[in-house]
């Protein structure tokens, strides 16, 4: 994925969800937060922050925040993002947990549900997929959420539904940084999304994660990261 017109700035503050203030050529500027999480430990004041200017949305602000920097290491902080990430990863037959594919559609309903993205295999299998982008970043190690998520935690009981089913379910966190040591639930922050979690990898859910190639002005799939639920007991390591 990648963005056009991209330019450097310096975060200042954040208003609300929705916008933010950096100076950009020494200009204060409002622009687009495309992530409503709360980023607290992201986006502080004198934080180096990139742009992209446009990406074909009318909106009343020129530029969107599409990543920053906290320390050396550029994070992603769009939340379009993992989803066209993901889904371009399996076209290309780059997803290593799922066998091969041969039909994939992004957006699609199952049920009363609506999964990222709904997947066909070689073998007729029919798969769902939920992803979720992952920014929070603590000593080396990546977690969500960053804030408490009830439509999150109901995404990954539906998928225990899916798998309930005899479907394929797959929750995948594109963990939109590298490098990271593994990805864990953020149970701290969210004790019932973690528990959801830990029982969807002991019902047959494929519980993933990926780390990403970043730049300033792209975005793209990395490598399996490990992935670790241990407040249950489980440890599930992905194949590296």
């Amino acid at each position: 994925m990648e963005y056009k017109h991209v330019v450097r700035g310096t975060f200042l503050n954040r208003p609300n969800r929705f916008i933010a203030r950096v100076l950009i050529d020494g200009q204060e500027e409002t622009v687009h937060v495309p992530n409503t999480g709360r980023c607290k430990e992201l986006l502080v004041a004198g934080a180096d922050v990139v742009l992209a200017e446009g990406q074909g949305i009318k909106r009343r602000t020129r530029y969107s925040v599409i990543a920053v920097y906290k320390g050396n290491l550029l994070i992603n902080m769009d939340s379009q993002a993992p989803n066209a990430v993901v889904y371009e990863g399996m076209q290309q037959g780059r997803i290593r947990e799922l066998p091969p594919i041969v039909s994939a559609r992004r957006e699609m309903t199952w049920g009363h549900s609506r999964f990222d993205v709904h997947f066909v295999t070689e073998d007729g299998q029919s798969g769902y997929m939920e992803v979720k982008g992952v920014t929070l970043e603590n000593n080396g190690m990546a977690l969500f959420p960053d804030a408490p998520t009830l439509r999150g935690t109901k995404h990954v009981y539906e998928l225990m539904d899916v798998a309930s089913q005899g479907h394929l379910a797959v929750l995948c966190f594109l963990i939109q940084m590298s490098p990271v040591s593994c990805f864990t639930p953020n149970h701290a922050m969210d004790a019932k999304f973690a528990t959801a979690v830990q029982a969807a990898a002991a019902s047959g859910v494929e519980v993933i994660a990926y780390d990403s190639v970043i730049s300033p002005s792209t975005i793209e799939l990395g490598q399996p990261v490990a992935v670790r639920l241990l407040n249950s007991g489980i440890s599930h390591e992905t194949s590296l």
